[in-house]
């Protein structure tokens, strides 16, 4: 009697403060917690509070409401659910069959889905591995609208399949279809799916795009197949553009903001912040400062005050801080942390999450790696963004979605 009415306790205080976490990398797209509560001192280890298992995937949960929505793949089929965050439940669930081929290259990372779904305006929008953009509601899971791109585009998935997270911005779904050969940065309208406007040049790469105000513009910047891309919010025209390649084609990195400043990086290219600047009719994209040490694959950084903290792909994965006014390297620690860390800050903390299932919380601090507790929170790879929630945190790993509490 006395541990259930404990366990009780535990979830009423967990429920108690939960902020949503709508999208990928959070209510701002850039990774930070609002009002997040550091336990004091953090445990020596976690508690499991439930654990389901949803189907495999990368995709991230998000959080309105009270409810966890999350995206993954049963046999053969993707499949979106509504989970109450208290307990585990499954509340609606829905499935249509996406029949996909892997990459001999990427086999190891699975069928997919890759894609975080943004929710907003009371519906949910997915974008699958083989590139099917659905809309539904928030509620009772009921579809509202979809999208296929294949009479279209032919290919409608890169190489490695769908990666990059739509999302929305002034009732607009803005996300990047086609394939390797054909594709366009696309804004459909939230409520219809009908096309408000497009940018066609080229497919996509595997980068969330974001939507920012810049010299007084609304812009959305992507990394397409070969470029960084900025383009109207509202109408989709292009205002600058950088072309930028990587091995393999994997422009993968969420471009990060500063101020003025939008911090970008990919596979072996270095860090460097460029200004987006207009002159007349003309914008350009003046480069800031740029730092070869330091370079992202797949992880996206997090902008704090002054600093910026990610991992680089180098010495086998390294975490980092750099200064985002000049691009100096703060620190690098040892090495060997990971493939790739999903990191995500809160108050004075960083929750580094990589992909062996190590959750490592350390101080925000620009002059070292202080590490404050290190978890074990999964038995499979966590490609996922850890999502806090209260007094514990989301954990996706291959096949499951668990919550943890550090109370």
């Amino acid at each position: 009697m006395r541990k259930g009415i404990l366990l009780g306790a535990l979830v009423l205080s967990m429920a108690g403060w939960a902020a949503d976490w709508p999208q990928w990398r959070g209510l701002l797209r850039d990774g930070v917690i609002a009002d997040f509560r550091e336990p004091s001192p953090w445990p020596e280890r976690l508690k499991a509070v439930w654990k389901a298992n949803v189907g495999i995937g990368h995709s991230s949960p998000v959080v309105v409401g009270g409810r966890i929505y999350q995206f993954a793949r049963q046999e053969g089929n993707e499949v979106v659910a509504a989970l109450d965050l208290t307990t585990g439940k499954v509340l609606w669930q829905q499935t249509y069959p996406t029949p996909y081929k892997m990459n001999s290259a990427a086999t190891r990372h699975g069928e997919g889905p890759k894609s975080t779904p943004a929710a907003a305006g009371g519906r949910l929008y997915t974008f699958g591995i083989s590139g099917i953009l659905s809309c539904w509601n928030l509620a009772d899971g009921k579809l509202v609208w979809r999208k296929e791109f294949d009479k279209e585009y032919g290919e409608t998935s890169p190489d490695f399949g769908t990666a990059a997270s739509p999302i929305v911005d002034n009732g607009l779904v803005i996300v990047h279809v086609g394939g390797n050969s054909r594709g366009a940065l696309t804004a459909f309208d939230a409520a219809t799916g009908n096309v408000r406007w497009r940018w066609a040049e080229e497919g996509p790469g595997y980068t969330s795009p974001i939507a920012v105000d810049l010299g007084g513009t609304r812009q959305v910047i992507n990394q397409s197949r070969n470029n960084i891309i900025s383009v109207s919010a509202v109408t989709g025209e292009l205002l600058w553009k950088i072309p930028f390649t990587t091995q393999y084609v994997q422009n993968i990195v969420t471009p990060a903001i500063y101020g003025q400043t939008v911090i970008l990086s990919g596979l072996d290219k270095g860090t460097f912040a460029v200004r987006p600047v207009k002159q007349g009719n003309t914008w350009t994209a003046e480069k800031v400062w740029e730092n070869p040490d330091v370079s992202m694959y797949m992880n996206s950084p997090v902008v704090s005050g002054d600093y910026v903290y990610g991992m680089s792909h180098k010495k086998r994965g390294q975490y980092f801080c750099l200064d985002a006014r000049t691009g100096t390297t703060q620190w690098l620690s040892d090495g060997r942390e990971g493939e790739n860390a999903a990191i995500v800050q809160g108050g004075a903390v960083l929750l580094l999450l990589n992909n062996e299932a190590s959750l490592v919380i350390a101080r925000r601090d620009p002059k070292q790696l202080q590490i404050i507790r290190k978890y074990a929170v999964a038995e499979s790879p966590t490609w996922a963004h850890p999502v806090v929630t209260g007094s514990g945190v989301l954990i996706k790993d291959s096949n499951s979605l668990a919550l943890w509490s550090w109370q």
